[in-house]
């Protein structure tokens, strides 16, 4: 049997009882609670498997510095972003969930088209996503989650092969939502997802018309049948996780733009530093980094 056909023969009570006996703290800390926005321990269950098998297993992901996210009170996570499918988030979620000293769960702000689409809108609540709205944001900050933010959003994930490791310009809304809700960041730098679905070019006629974000034409999509075009390559990753910065303002200067988009670009700078040095230190695309633990 392979794997998708085993995951596929999973009940919900036997994954959260196998989530509970490998991680009881995460599940201790979320069972039996309600969540406004969805949230589904058995539901992350069963797809926590899944995506720890890719993370080990398939792409052999790397995490550096993951100590750094904070085991208590909220935090902004704020990444570069790329690879077609929002990969480089649900790795991230994995190393948090299995790496962390106090494992906790990331919940993302994710764009509307998520939430326009029968069964991943369903999907994507109950997994930890949420809508991206302001008002969205800072009732999860006001409950101390950790709230995960890729500030290229679709431009970033709709990358083409040629703008591989480029960093769009980040739009300056997290930094304006840090300084108004006094949140620390943490800049994520991550390798790996702009090479698993090498996209040459996007099609945008074919995405207006079937009213997707983007349309991307890649060596397996729209080409090969199903699942096919959705089979990644198995790319190592290496996620970089930076301390929390304090931005030591108070909370009117968030209306400051002059300030606000200098923050912001001097995040992304950051970022687009980490990503150049982390290439040139890999062996391949395929071989990574020295070492595989977290």
């Amino acid at each position: 049997m392979d794997f998708w056909s085993y995951f596929q023969t999973l009940k919900p009570d036997q994954v959260l009882e196998s989530l509970a006996k490998n991680n009881p703290s995460f599940c201790e800390r979320y069972a039996n609670k309600e969540d406004e926005f969805g949230f589904s321990l058995e539901t992350f269950a069963l797809w926590e498997r899944f995506f720890r098998f890719l993370f080990e297993d398939y792409f052999k992901a790397k995490v550096t510095g993951i100590e750094n996210i904070p085991s208590e009170g909220r935090v902004l996570l704020v990444g570069n972003h790329s690879g077609l499918l929002p990969m480089d988030g649900a790795l991230l979620t994995i190393a948090m969930c299995n790496g962390h000293p106090a494992p906790r769960r990331v919940r993302y702000l994710a764009t509307d088209w998520f939430f326009s689409v029968p069964g991943l809108r369903e999907w994507s609540m109950e997994t930890g996503q949420v809508r991206a709205t302001k008002e969205n944001a800072i009732s999860l900050l006001n409950n101390d989650e950790i709230v995960g933010i890729y500030p290229e959003g679709i431009r970033g994930v709709g990358k083409t092969f040629r703008e591989r490791y480029r960093v769009h310009d980040f739009h300056p809304g997290f930094v304006q939502l840090a300084i108004s809700t006094q949140t620390p960041l943490i800049p994520i730098a991550t390798v790996g997802g702009d090479e698993i679905f090498p996209n040459f070019a996007n099609a945008k006629s074919m995405a207006r018309l079937l009213r997707m974000p983007f349309f991307p034409l890649t060596l397996t999509f729209p080409w090969l049948p199903f699942p096919m075009p959705f089979v990644p390559l198995p790319v190592r990753w290496l996620i970089k996780v930076h301390k929390p910065i304090v931005l030591d303002y108070p909370p009117e200067k968030a209306s400051d733009r002059k300030l606000v988009l200098k923050i912001a670009r001097d995040i992304q700078y950051q970022i687009q530093k980490d990503l150049n040095e982390l290439l040139r230190e890999r062996k391949s695309v395929f071989s990574g980094w020295d070492g595989d633990s977290y």
